[in-house]
């Protein structure tokens, strides 16, 4: 069971949703603008916000950029009617961590929501969660990551990337293998998003991105985590 805050302005569409959830044994709390969403989630710091693209007052790529901007660690499942490659890309840089595009099966939904939530409680209950990589360490409980022992700012996204590679040291992973670990499967999906946040990523744990020796490419197949030269 899990709390969960539902951001959406339609009503019938919030009602079935919330019917929906609440079957799987969700404590569902429904608000219908921006700004309702962003004080329900500051008070009750649920485990996850369903949060509607399209919302009146703040819109929801506002409403996530908010919540990451003041550190709120909640899980971010975002409903979009755009279906274009860039809009998905911007709502996951700034900090979903999945997306479910228009018209969408609730039955999907659901098993959206029961996705994320077991990755993270999987996370949370590995007996030694801290995994080191050279200068690198990442925190799954306490959701931290350090580079040469300053802190790093990572979208939940960006963590989730850094945390699977990091289990696996050296291992290289395809775009696809990643893409699965992060969001699981969705027609709108594309390797782009993989890029993205290793881009980002290695803005924030190289010391020089455009040279990168931690998040390596491999081409023609993928990426891979190592703790610098000489290391696998």
């Amino acid at each position: 069971m899990a709390a969960i805050v539902l951001a959406e302005d339609d009503v019938k569409q919030a009602e079935l949703v919330r019917r929906y959830l609440e079957r799987e044994h969700h404590t569902v709390t429904v608000v219908g603008d921006g700004r309702a969403a962003l004080d329900e989630v500051r008070r009750q710091r649920p485990d996850l916000l369903v949060l509607d693209l399209m919302l009146p007052l703040v819109d929801g790529l506002d409403v996530c950029r908010i919540l990451r901007a003041e550190g709120a660690d909640v899980l971010v499942l975002m409903l979009t009617a755009r279906s274009t490659e860039d809009d998905l890309l911007l709502g996951l840089d700034l900090g979903a961590d999945d997306y479910l595009t228009k018209p969408f099966s609730p039955r999907e939904l659901v098993a959206r929501v029961r996705t994320l939530l077991r990755r993270t409680r999987a996370v949370t209950a590995a007996p030694d969660p801290v995994l080191r990589v050279g200068p690198l360490t990442v925190d799954p409980v306490r959701h931290e990551v350090r580079a040469g022992g300053e802190p790093v700012e990572c979208t939940p996204g960006e963590f989730r990337l850094l945390a699977a590679m990091a289990a696996q040291p050296g291992r290289v992973f395809t775009r696809e293998q990643l893409l699965e670990n992060l969001h699981g499967f969705d027609r709108y999906i594309t390797d782009r998003t993989i890029d993205v946040h290793v881009m980002n990523l290695r803005k924030k744990i190289e010391p020089r991105p455009g040279k990168p020796v931690h998040l390596v490419t491999v081409y023609g197949v993928g990426y891979k985590l190592t703790g610098g030269p000489g290391a696998r």
